[in-house]
């Protein structure tokens, strides 16, 4: 964070949200006074051609408009803008008419390793074999969000005074806790493409916790005791998120500290979306009328409005699906149906949140030789058998525990806007209340699932400035790097690797760690390959620590470094290893001989298949 942005008299938080994006804020001078008082930013955006509402959501839409389609002046808002593009509910709205001119689910596609994220596939369509001028990337549409909330926030809030452009004022941007370094590093360069270079990046989980013990005040320590724990279940539109934050004692107080997050997990309400449709459209064929292609991606992002109306507070009994007819041999008018509340609930309760008993555990990739290279959504889509997998795979989290017992945790925490449908909660409660030895875990009351990430990140940003309670815990794996072997070549056999434990479960931002043992030998002046792993089960592992052998299941390949350091010598160097996990979550892993001009830097956070160390 820069020192600018340290002094700023506004902190800000960003939820830039698979289905939705929301900022909040707070004035640091007033907070500085005793007020931890957060608003949530009304968004001015188009809702229709020329017209502008403002709202405290902004769907994660992007409209890309063909020449001619809508004048500029329909597209304009009170900065300008314009350009043929248009984000938030207009395009939302045009999504379900235009499927191949609206980009949606970007966030999912950020964090997808199989495409080149930084190209332009979006929107997609399964048979596209290039990128196309007229698409967008997942950046360029995550930097398009971006730049929509710097507008409103400038035009709104800092009005002429400059000194108050979002560009200076302390933003906290929230992310997926199972976003990989990959994903993260391309969520801060959106960010800089729309201006804000210095932004400090928090994970959506503990962002949800901010935002309950913000809304608890000092009651939140009368909800919780020492020893409990917390399982904070968050399911958002791309992804499920699980973690568990331990509630522990400092200086007789009580603190939170993070103790587990899980593994990426792609199945949220994209799916749930995905799954309607298929129902929907299986009720169309029962009665004679099939879909084309064109018209079932409408009707995905058609059942997606249905789903959030029909999982409110207060739903409507059914929610209309109307569908533009496509050519003569199709249907020339257009096809109107509905998505009735009882039959989404119970398709969205029994394929998704089904029972299911203590040894149940979620399955894995298909076996399937080839699949469409879209979103690679998790092949099994009950979050409640990967809540069970979650819980017996972190006993560490409870030291009492033995390794591979169904973990019971005192408390939940839903967040996430899949989670707003009592239905969905009572079920996961139940769930884990049949697992549980030792009674039912409390749920806490979250309040306002839609603003509490964008909340609970701004109160973060008061939190770092000694006016809130942080949560503690650091990285959520543990992370290695690969050695060869020094043994005789074999003919057809690679060189053996070892893995190197570099930074350990638990390490906490800015902290440096010299890694002891043995020196290996860098290899200097060729381009050479790097191999690194995490772990997020084995959390008793040592900086230094050498595994000859692991388990698939224990350690995870991360994409692979290949660079070329440079320097006066050539060949194999002894080194020494420092690892620095920087503020943003970076790991730096620094190669030294001792001497001073004798320095290279490798980082876990890649950028491209290739390129130069520093």
């Amino acid at each position: 964070m820069s020192a600018s942005s340290e002094r700023s008299r506004y902190v800000v938080g960003i939820d830039l949200g698979t289905t939705h994006c929301a900022l909040a804020f707070a004035d640091a001078d007033t907070a500085a006074a005793g007020s931890l008082q957060i608003e949530s930013l009304a968004i001015p955006q188009l809702t229709a051609p020329g017209t502008v509402e403002a709202r405290t959501l902004l769907p994660s839409f992007l409209l890309l408009a063909r020449p001619g389609e809508l004048p500029d002046e329909a597209l304009r808002l009170p900065w300008g803008g314009g350009g043929g593009y248009a984000t938030g509910t207009l395009a939302a709205r045009r999504a379900a008419e235009a499927p191949d001119r609206v980009v949606s689910s970007a966030k999912s596609w950020l964090c997808h390793p199989g495409v080149d994220r930084t190209a332009r596939i979006l929107p997609w369509a399964p048979g596209d074999a290039a990128e196309d001028s007229d698409k967008r990337s997942p950046v360029e549409a995550s930097t398009a969000y971006l730049e929509h909330l710097r507008d409103a926030w400038n035009a709104s809030v800092a009005g002429s005074d400059t000194a108050l452009h979002l560009e200076h004022q302390e933003v906290v941007l929230t992310v997926p806790a199972s976003f990989d370094a990959v994903a993260r590093e391309l969520t801060l360069r959106a960010a800089a493409a729309a201006g804000l270079a210095q932004v400090q990046l928090l994970e959506e989980p503990q962002a949800a916790v901010y935002a309950w013990v913000d809304g608890a005040g000092h009651n939140w320590r009368d909800q919780l005791s020492v020893g409990d724990l917390l399982l904070v279940c968050d399911v958002g539109g791309g992804t499920t998120d699980l973690s568990l934050v331990r509630v522990d004692e400092e200086a007789g107080e009580l603190a939170l500290r993070r103790v587990a997050v899980g593994d990426h997990i792609l199945l949220g309400g994209d799916n749930m979306d995905l799954a309607l449709a298929f129902h929907v459209r299986d009720q169309l064929a029962a009665t004679g009328t099939r879909l084309d292609g064109w018209q079932f991606r409408s009707l995905v992002l058609q059942c997606r409005e249905a789903k959030e109306t029909l999982l409110d507070a207060d739903p409507p009994e059914a929610v209309p699906i109307v569908i533009l007819g496509r050519g003569r041999k199709l249907i020339g008018g257009t096809i109107r149906t509905e998505v009735r509340r009882e039959d989404a609930l119970s398709l969205l309760l029994e394929g998704f949140f089904p029972d299911a008993d203590r040894s149940a555990r979620a399955g894995g990739e298909s076996g399937v030789g080839l699949r469409e290279m879209g979103l690679p959504f998790a092949s099994d889509t009950a979050i409640t058998r990967h809540l069970a997998t979650f819980l017996a795979s972190h006993a560490h989290a409870a030291p009492e525990a033995a390794a591979g017992e169904l973990l019971a945790p005192d408390a939940i925490l839903f967040n996430g806007g899949v989670m707003a449908a009592a239905a969905l909660r009572t079920r996961v409660r139940d769930v884990v209340s049949g697992w549980a030895q030792s009674g039912a875990p409390r749920v806490l009351a979250g309040g306002d699932l839609a603003h509490a990430v964008s909340r609970g990140a701004a109160y973060y940003a008061l939190a770092r400035r000694g006016r809130g309670v942080r949560i503690r815990g650091g990285t959520a794996r543990a992370y290695y790097i690969g050695v060869a072997s020094s043994m005789p070549a074999v003919p057809g056999r690679a060189a053996l690797s070892k893995s190197v434990c570099v930074v350990p479960f638990g390490v906490e931002e800015g902290t440096e760690i010299e890694v002891p043992g043995a020196q290996p030998g860098l290899l200097v002046g060729h381009t050479a390959t790097f191999r690194f792993f995490a772990s997020s089960t084995r959390a008793e592992d040592v900086p230094g620590l050498v595994l000859d052998e692991w388990e698939t299941e224990e350690l995870e390949e991360l994409p692979q470094l290949r660079v070329r350091l440079d320097g006066e010598r050539e060949g194999r160097v002894p080194v020494k290893l420092t690892a620095h996990l920087t503020e943003l979550g970076a790991l730096e892993l620094w190669c030294t001989t001792g001497r001073s001009d004798e320095r290279w830097k490798l980082e876990l956070d890649l950028r491209g298949p290739e390129r130069r160390a520093p």
